[in-house]
């Protein structure tokens, strides 16, 4: 398998050599597959033993409720990890659908031999499990940030401050979001109509501007 700069940049192997990384795949049943664009990853009911890798491509994590509503919980671009949550765990069902939001390409490993050293008792391996426990910190980071998000009082407010993580990520005004305007609405918990209003109202007033999924921050009164 050819080392590829996402997985050299991943934290899950952070601090690892190209040589190293090749050397614990195996370790770790590391497989490689390639989903089309709104294709299943995981459904719920499925209990799942591995981890998910992206290397190419988007996957965003949603839940449908009892009345068919949709929420987005989280999206996962390339050098982001999914599903350590329930490979984690024993005989608990995934309640969550991963799904492709493009084509997508994923490493997929084994959670369990993650977590436990190989007979070769691979230096690098004991790498990867402390990384693996950064990943788990940096999720619970990630999850923390949104709910900064879903907290504020109004669709403007939880608008500006996703902008605003995006923007501070980026180290600049202009940036691109991952979400078509559904997925954002249901993402932010808001209602797409009152949303795309808001947007219209908020590009009026010289707050930001936006094409697409190109957003840029402007200077401008950011008062309801």
């Amino acid at each position: 398998m050819e080392v590829t700069d996402v997985m050299r940049q991943a934290a899950i192997f952070q601090g690892l050599s190209d040589e190293e990384i090749i050397g614990v795949l195996p370790c770790v049943n590391g497989r490689v597959q390639e989903f089309h664009k709104e294709e299943s990853l995981y459904k719920p009911g499925d209990e799942i033993r591995r981890i998910g890798l992206v290397l190419e491509g988007t996957v965003r994590i949603e839940k449908i409720d009892y009345w068919g509503n949709r929420r987005i919980l989280s999206v996962i671009e390339p050098g982001s990890i999914f599903g350590e949550s329930y490979a984690g765990l024993k005989a608990v069902p995934m309640e969550m659908e991963v799904i492709a939001s493009t084509e997508t390409r994923v490493l997929f490993m084994d959670v369990a031999k993650i977590l436990m050293t190989c007979s070769n008792s691979c230096v690098f391996h004991g790498k990867m499990i402390r990384n693996m426990v950064y990943t788990l910190a940096e999720k619970n980071h990630q999850l923390t940030r949104k709910m900064e998000h879903l907290t504020q009082r109004s669709t403007r407010e939880k608008l500006l401050s996703y902008f605003s993580e995006y923007a501070m990520s980026a180290d600049t005004s202009t940036f691109e979001i991952p979400l078509d305007r559904q997925e954002l609405a249901d993402y932010l918990s808001v209602d797409r109509s009152a949303m795309s209003t808001e947007l219209g109202k908020m590009k009026k007033e010289g707050i930001i501007d936006f094409r697409k999924n190109h957003f840029k921050l402007l200077k401008g009164q950011l008062e309801e």
